[in-house]
This record gives C-alpha cells, sequence and structure tokens, in this order.
C-alpha cells in the first residue's frame, strides 16, 4: 500500500514552527500570505490588537489578472499591498511567508512588495 503524502498538513506544520516566533506588533504588523491553487491573498495584521489593517487579494475588488501568470499576478499583489500599508503610515512588517516555501508566487510577492517601499 502507497501512503499518500498530504502536502497541506506538511505546510500547517511548518507555519505553527514559523508563527512560534513570529508575532506583529502595532510598529511592525505582520505580513501574512495565503496562496491557493489559482489565487494569493495577503494581510497586513496586528497581532497584539488581532485586527487586519490591509488586505489585497486577487478576488478583490478592481483587480485585474486576465492575460497575467500567477506569479506576474502575485507580484501586482505584493505592489497593491506594499501602497495600500504605505498610505496607512505602515513602512516596516515582518514577512510571515504562511509555510509556504520562498519561491514562485510568494518570492515574487515579497520582491515587489520590497520594491515598492516595504521593509521586512
Amino acid at each position: 500500500m502507497i501512503k499518500k503524502i498530504d502536502k497541506n498538513k506538511i505546510r500547517m506544520k511548518r507555519h505553527a514552527r514559523l508563527r512560534h516566533n513570529l508575532k506583529g506588533t502595532a510598529d511592525r504588523p505582520r505580513l501574512s500570505v495565503y496562496r491557493s491553487t489559482s489565487n494569493i491573498y495577503v494581510q497586513v495584521i496586528d497581532d497584539v490588537k488581532g485586527v487586519t489593517l490591509v488586505s489585497a487579494g486577487t478576488k478583490a475588488k478592481g483587480f485585474d489578472g486576465k492575460g497575467k501568470t500567477k506569479t506576474e499576478q502575485a507580484a501586482v499583489i505584493g505592489k497593491q499591498i506594499a501602497e495600500k500599508a504605505i498610505k496607512k503610515g505602515i513602512k516596516e512588517v515582518v514577512f510571515d511567508r504562511g509555510g509556504y516555501l520562498y519561491t514562485g508566487r510568494v518570492k515574487a510577492l515579497a520582491d515587489a512588495a520590497r520594491a515598492a517601499g516595504l521593509q521586512f
């Protein structure tokens, strides 16, 4: 019998390990990434108050990703979240990759957010 690997369970264990030391504060909130098979969502969270300060995603109003690859869409979302955060006065964040490996869409999002002025 072949044992089936549950990749999401592995990701959740990795995320729990990462979150043990990651905490978002009012001064330096947490930039949290969730990546589904076809979409990507990002939130800037103050963990002390338990409040989402800014959010963006490929399913949000006003996002047009037609004709773009998922990686290109992630880069656009990274730029959007950085612009929204800077508009709210947030310049520095803690990056929470959500247990995902730092490649592909997650890396594209982070690089675009950094390029738009957000500091990790």
